[in-house]
């Protein structure tokens, strides 16, 4: 299949529309929001995709989904080609209701790809109408537990989480961490357990475990990475990582096709 030319007659049997872009490391996706939901996904490096409740962090193997109208941002690291597929509202009512990572399928990776080779999918030719049914039942598939960061909502667990995100002095320990933002230390836990459903201590983990992922994206030695995730040595953090994700880090991109890339587009992601 390729790219087909459309009218302004085809725009409202179109069901789904994509966008390309090949982005290099440390591009940035301001937060905006569409009208369509997304399925956001990168066929090499890793991108962050964060919005009010939550932040997903999404290599190859792996792909967001943000509904209609949620203001979300994203940040890359390494080259990624980025791929997004744009659904209709209203055209299904069995499209997922909130944000979420899911696991990409062979299958649904394919999907993708073809699509964005298509461009957009019109619902009344059978070919491109079968593709979209067919990503819609890939949404639903099951998969081994996202790497997401549950995202803190009142001002105090924000200000904690900014803090354990920036390395902060005051993110030492949670006692002095409490301190800083002003709360006693249970007050404070129970504020991050009620709103990410995390303990601090096991919040911060995640944060240092996926910023060691971001570090093996970006293509630094594992060693390095350790470092950066807060662990002594190679070993530890792979252990720890995999306790966590079931997986070793690099697993998630020694799997990632190889594939040459798309012509960049002007991506409204």
């Amino acid at each position: 299949m390729s790219r087909k030319r459309r009218t302004v007659a085809d725009e409202p049997f179109l069901v789904v529309r994509t966008s390309t872009a090949d982005l290099g490391d440390g591009g940035v996706i301001a937060p905006h929001a569409h009208d369509w939901h997304q399925l956001i996904y990168v066929g090499s490096g890793l991108m962050t995709v964060r919005t009010a409740a939550g932040t997903w962090v999404a290599p190859p193997s792996w792909a967001v989904w943000v509904p209609a109208g949620t203001s979300h941002a994203i940040r890359f690291v390494g080259s990624s080609a980025l791929r997004t597929c744009y659904l209709r509202p209203g055209w299904r009512d069995d499209l997922p209701r909130a944000c979420g990572a899911l696991a990409v399928s062979p299958l649904l990776r394919e999907l993708i790809l073809r699509t964005a080779s298509v461009g957009m999918l019109d619902r009344r030719v059978p070919t491109e109408a079968a593709i979209a049914a067919l990503i819609v039942g890939e949404l639903g598939e099951a998969g081994p537990p996202p790497f997401v960061l549950p995202e803190p909502a009142t001002a105090v667990a924000v200000h904690a989480a900014r803090l354990i995100t920036d390395d902060a002095p005051a993110a030492a320990g949670t006692a002095v961490l409490a301190r800083a933002v002003g709360v006693g230390t249970r007050t404070l836990e129970r504020r991050f357990q009620a709103e990410t459903g995390l303990t601090v201590g096991r919040w911060r983990q995640q944060r240092m475990l996926l910023r060691g992922l971001e570090q093996v994206a970006a293509g630094t030695p594992i060693g390095a990475a350790a470092i950066a995730a807060g662990y002594g040595s190679p070993s530890a953090f792979i252990a720890a990582f995999r306790k966590a994700f079931g997986a070793t880090p690099g697993h998630f991109f020694s799997a990632a096709p190889q594939r040459g890339r798309a012509d960049p587009a002007t991506s409204t992601t």
